[in-house]
């Protein structure tokens, strides 16, 4: 069965980034109702503060609202892939407060958006869930470079979404899609966001526990290389190596080592300081619930 809780891996690599694109493409797209002048300057300061600010309650309030301003921008730019990868990564951001239904809903959309951006970027990239795998291989296989940040903004949206439906066999059965996938981004680039593919693999492979299909071992070796480029800088990679993977194997000394390691952390890092406070509100809840769990 499918482990129950687990944190939406649509966090991780997200790094509240969503919030300066949208303010950009909010500047770039001349609306001058909803934006009043503002500025590109003005744009990056306001995305700056958020970035850097630990209020994650007042900002997780404010998404919403951003939700329905990229929905009017994509009514009449439906094929801008700018756009459209926005919004697939603020109804990810979204969904990592929400859960049940709700979540479905957001990470169902997210995934859309990301697999639309992918088909209009490259004829090549269309049908990618639908196609035969043999098929999907080979699309794979022929991409390049400069293909890394696309389709690594398509396996984010669509590990969100595996995550969210985690107790629907048919969305589970497309876990090699996206493990292939993030497996070519690594080829391509392995560093690329802190080492996020490497983040995001560690949690394919302990979606499920070893007797079930699972790859615990490959999914700490996975964390540990993501470890080693995001160091202290990025604490949501040991929430989610511990929770994940400590949880999955009963080890309880390093889920707690991993938690402690966190809450001891400065949370102020440039870029960071968000999701670094969210981290650590979710370490401080899985370490109280350490002694029950195991």
């Amino acid at each position: 069965m499918i482990m129950a809780g687990t944190l939406s891996l649509t966090v991780i690599a997200r790094r509240a980034r969503w919030m300066v694109l949208v303010f950009a493409v909010a500047t770039v797209s001349g609306c001058a109702s909803l934006i009043n002048g503002l500025t590109s300057s003005l744009a990056e300061d306001l995305a700056a503060s958020i970035l850097n600010s630990p209020d994650v309650d007042t900002v997780r309030e404010g998404i919403p609202a951003y939700i329905i301003m990229l929905d009017s921008f994509l009514r009449r730019s439906p094929d801008d892939t700018t756009l459209l990868l926005t919004a697939a990564e603020l109804n990810g951001a979204f969904s990592t407060f929400t859960d049940g239904d709700r979540a479905k809903v957001l990470t169902t959309r997210a995934r859309g958006f990301a697999l639309r951006a992918a088909c209009v970027e490259n004829n090549a990239f269309c049908s990618l869930p639908e196609m035969p795998f043999d098929v999907y291989e080979s699309v794979l296989a022929d991409a390049d470079e400069q293909d890394v940040a696309l389709l690594y903004e398509v396996g984010v949206a669509w590990t969100g979404w595996l995550q969210a439906n985690s107790d629907d066999w048919n969305a589970i059965a497309q876990l090699d899609r996206v493990r292939a996938l993030m497996t070519r981004v690594i080829e391509l680039d392995e560093s690329y966001d802190d080492g996020g593919p490497h983040l995001y693999l560690g949690g394919l492979e302990t979606v499920l526990p070893a007797a079930m299909g699972g790859n615990p071992e490959k999914g700490r070796g996975h964390f540990e290389k993501a470890l080693s480029y995001s160091g202290d800088t990025f604490l949501m990679t040991k929430v989610i190596f511990a929770q994940q993977y400590a949880r999955l194997v009963f080890d309880q000394s390093l889920h707690d080592r991993l938690l402690t390691e966190v809450l001891a952390a400065d949370t102020v890092v440039p870029g960071n300081t968000l999701i670094n406070t969210y981290a650590q509100r979710q370490a401080a809840i899985l370490l109280e619930e350490s002694v029950d769990y195991f």
